[in-house]
């Protein structure tokens, strides 16, 4: 039997949940590429990314610290310059930056924005707001870090703002994260589907759920979770 859902999701992205860092498989379509993000526009699907700060305050869509695994490059992004990643290729193309990603998709899908905190939280309020001015399609800023959902109610009340949650995070921390952060959703761990806590979130606020991987996960997640955050096996 379904749990109770929360109120309606002005991020609702429909059946097909979210592609998590875009619909990516292989080295021709690689995570967080904007052929990725086009491949989850053409499904239907909404997108989950990754954000990054350059040392000189550009926001760009990037998981990792470093750009070893995806650029064979020792290059740290948080300590290079937008000039500098801009000579690496992600693939077939450059790097996306927040700004590209957001011309692509012009308010076509919703999109879940990650940030990855590294030494730089004061900086990413301003950083945001310049990237995010003209843009008016539906997206929430989340991130694994309290603050940023804190910095986000007080310098940019108007954006949806997230906490993403473990699993395995002790109960007094999730606690102290939730009233930090005072989300208006949540992100959590597959593992964390079905369990008391996030039944009770959920009658407050959209639940989505990450990775889901297989469709054994996707099943739960059509029942414990608004939207599951999707890759590989667990697409729709």
């Amino acid at each position: 039997m379904r749990s109770s859902r929360s109120v309606a999701d002005p991020l609702e992205p429909g059946p097909k949940g979210f592609a998590h860092r875009g619909l990516h498989y292989g080295a021709g379509f690689p995570e967080n590429s904007l052929i990725a993000f086009a491949g989850a526009l053409e499904m239907g699907a909404g997108i989950e990314c990754d954000l990054r700060l350059t040392r000189d305050d550009h926001v760009v869509v990037f998981h990792d610290k470093d750009a070893m695994r995806l650029c064979a490059s020792p290059m740290r992004i948080g300590t290079s310059s937008l000039a500098e990643l801009g000579r690496l290729r992600l693939g077939d193309g450059p790097i996306p930056t927040l700004e590209s990603l957001l011309k692509l998709v012009d308010g076509r899908a919703p999109l879940l924005l990650e940030v990855k905190v590294d030494g730089d939280i004061w900086r990413w309020a301003p950083a945001l707001k310049r990237a995010l001015a003209d843009y008016r399609g539906a997206f929430g800023v989340m991130s694994f870090d309290p603050r940023v959902s804190r910095l986000m109610k007080t310098n940019l009340p108007e954006v949806r703002r997230g906490l993403v949650v473990r699993d395995r995070l002790p109960a007094w921390k999730r606690y102290w994260a939730m009233w930090l952060a005072d989300p208006q959703f949540l992100a959590v761990e597959t593992a964390a589907l079905g369990k008391a806590w996030v039944e009770r979130a959920r009658r407050r606020m959209p639940v989505y759920s990450w990775t889901v991987r297989s469709q054994e996960l996707r099943r739960k997640a059509e029942v414990h979770a608004d939207a599951a955050i999707w890759e590989g096996d667990g697409r729709p």
